[in-house]
């Protein structure tokens, strides 16, 4: 019988994948197939000598969080269409369950793909921590998780930065494999984690790859108002932490609006930066060091078109007035430079009205969390402060428009109502992927009284009624105007995988045996649907959960294409007699790249093995459940 391969029931090995990347570009650092670090440091100059007094960022479980993220998931996402919008034809994905088992089973589909990442993960303030990982059986600890109430981190248990510490690392890990080269990661953080965070991200991402840490405004909060002595000033910031995957990248210029426009002014033409090229004669003046702001070509342009405005407007430099500067430049229909010589006898360019300015870190026009998005959704507060769409929004302003943003603490689902409103304010195509712990509500809350159980459940409804707001408000556009919007969204669960294994605990008697022998000869569990093993088949294989899935028919027998092209045919369907050389034949005339079946949809090892060389003659790959 030929060996075919199977569909691995892991996720991609993370470990691997790197190690093999190091071996292409450094072999010689390589015996018998392990790393050899000393030969590698010595590579580059860096001999391992005495490093006691080396600076490290050390906390106590570090090592277990290596372990821990590179370990691979068993676990799958199984579809949900009934609790979707759109499903069949959305890119957006909402995957309910334990971010670090979702970001392991993103990996293979996901790599190097998402543009950015925005995360708001639990600040560690003793009441808001739910997440601990369990290294031995991650699965299991996640369906105990799911089943109980909110845990808290209180500083009592004398491990309070390092539990915190060992939840992000793994996780901020496995999110820095997704980005893309030009990627992007904003982190909101308050005073509590603030410091340990810049350290771990240093360490996660380089600190070469920090960029900027941004303040925002948040709504002052002060237990100690009431009293006359204070042991500390009020609160009215949050931070926001900015890195790139690439030290190199360099983003596009970025504004924010004014509260007010602001009226055309002139600046000096002439700059400290040193460049002789630059420095020629204006106005009868040369400069012996520093450089005007323009080329010779731009400012001579410049100087004439002042003459000409003087003209048209039949106004001297004595008698105009910026109001008439301001309102011929607005309508000139093309770039327009103006440079005169000002009443100090300097040159100075015209800098035009505006309604926006640079942006820089301090982001204190915004409020970053507040109740009023959710209040205007729900008409309730079944969220106590998400949140708002604005800063995401300006977040975004670092994407182009068919990007893919992820999110994987996105609580009340703010990443994705902010994506699918800029789509709708400037026509792209953004995407958004968030994971969320499905942390139950608070029996008193008002989201529980409401009906809600657990946060992805508002999380989802939010999207929904985001969603259909700004459909209403789209659909007053013309077609021409704008592309369709998508506010739909593919809602997959964390479970379980749906392929079978042998169960290697005691057996109490034959009856157990037989059923266990049952699951053997039955790749696909028995409680899980054909669709459930397509999208686990994907995720395997490394095809994007937003790719369609589209049901055909192979010889009255059922089968999926997947993707556009059939990237990829899916046939579990073996009928009466399994699935034949015909069928095969039939199949490869979708000229698919790969064919997954189960082993069982075959009669015999002669029918796998025929099959086998038939897609061998026509280059078309087999894998096997």
């Amino acid at each position: 019988m030929v060996e075919i391969e199977k569909v691995s029931s892991q996720s991609m090995d993370i470990e691997k994948a790197d190690l093999e990347k190091l071996k292409a570009v450094f072999p010689q650092c390589f015996s018998e197939g392990k790393l050899d670090i000393s030969k590698l440091l010595a590579l580059f100059g860096q001999y391992d000598d005495n490093d006691f007094e080396k600076y490290k960022f050390e906390w106590k479980g570090k090592s277990e969080c290596y372990r821990i993220a590179g370990k691979r998931s068993t676990g799958t996402l199984r579809p949900c269409p009934e609790e979707s919008v759109n499903f069949d034809t959305t890119n957006n994905l909402y995957i309910e369950g334990d971010n670090l088992e979702v970001l392991k089973l993103l990996q293979s589909s996901y790599y190097n793909k998402i543009k950015m990442i925005y995360i708001d993960p639990p600040y560690n303030t003793g009441n808001d921590f739910v997440y601990e990982d369990d290294f031995a059986d991650p699965m299991a600890k996640y369906k105990e998780v799911t089943q109980q109430t909110t845990k808290s981190n209180p500083e009592t248990m004398g491990r309070f930065h390092t539990n915190w510490l060992n939840m992000m690392y793994p996780r901020l890990r496995l999110a820095a494999n997704l980005l893309r080269d030009d990627g992007v990661i904003f982190i909101s953080i308050d005073d509590n984690e603030v410091h340990n965070l810049r350290k771990l991200c240093d360490e996660v991402f380089g600190e070469e790859n920090f960029r900027n840490q941004i303040t925002v405004r948040r709504g002052a909060k002060s237990v100690q108002a009431q009293f006359d002595t204070w042991d500390k000033l009020g609160q009215d910031i949050e931070h926001i932490l900015f890195y790139t995957k690439n030290s190199n990248y360099r983003f596009p210029k970025q504004t924010k609006k004014l509260d007010e426009k602001r009226q055309g002014t002139w600046n000096n033409h002439w700059r400290g930066t040193d460049r002789p090229s630059m420095r020629y004669e204006l106005f009868g003046i040369t400069p012996e060091s520093g450089q005007w702001r323009w080329g010779k070509e731009r400012s001579l342009k410049a100087i004439e078109n002042y003459k000409k405005l003087l003209l048209d407007l039949n106004r001297t430099d004595d008698n105009i007035t910026s109001d008439e500067i301001d309102d011929y430049y607005l309508k000139q229909n093309e770039d327009f430079d103006l440079l005169r010589l000002s009443k100090t006898g300097k040159p100075e360019h015209y800098v035009p009205p505006t309604d926006s300015t640079l942006l820089n870190t301090s982001w204190q026009d915004l409020l970053i969390g507040s109740s009023s998005e959710i209040l205007d959704l729900f008409e309730t507060k079944v969220f106590d402060t998400a949140k708002l769409t604005a800063v995401i929004k300006r977040m975004l302003g670092f994407c182009d428009k068919d990007s893919i943003i992820l999110d994987f603490f996105s609580g009340s689902a703010t990443t994705a109502h902010a994506v699918m409103q800029l789509n709708a304010e400037d026509g792209g195509n953004r995407q958004f992927i968030c994971v969320q712990l499905p942390e139950l509500c608070d029996e008193k809350s008002e989201a529980f009284k409401a009906g809600y159980k657990n946060i992805c459940e508002i999380g989802k409804e939010r999207i929904r009624r985001a969603g259909k707001k700004l459909t209403e408000n789209n659909s007053q556009l013309s077609l021409q105007d704008k592309p369709p919007l998508d506010v739909g969204f593919k809602v997959f669960k964390l479970d379980t995988s749906n392929l079978a294994k042998w169960d290697s605990s005691p057996l109490e008697n034959a009856g157990a045996l037989f059923q266990r022998l049952d699951t053997i000869e039955n790749s696909v569990k028995s409680d899980r649907t054909e669709l459930d093993v397509v999208y686990e088949v994907m995720l395997k294989l490394g095809v994007p959960l937003d790719y369609k899935v589209i049901p055909i028919e192979i010889n009255d027998k059922k089968a999926y294409s997947i993707g556009e092209d059939c990237l990829v045919l899916i046939c579990l369907d073996c009928g009466k007699d399994g699935i034949t050389p015909e069928d095969i034949e039939t199949m490869c005339e979708f000229v698919p790249a790969k064919i997954v079946s189960s082993e069982q949809a075959f009669k015999d090892d002669t029918a796998l093995s025929n099959a086998h060389y038939i897609l061998k003659d026509k280059n078309i790959e087999m894998k096997l459940l």
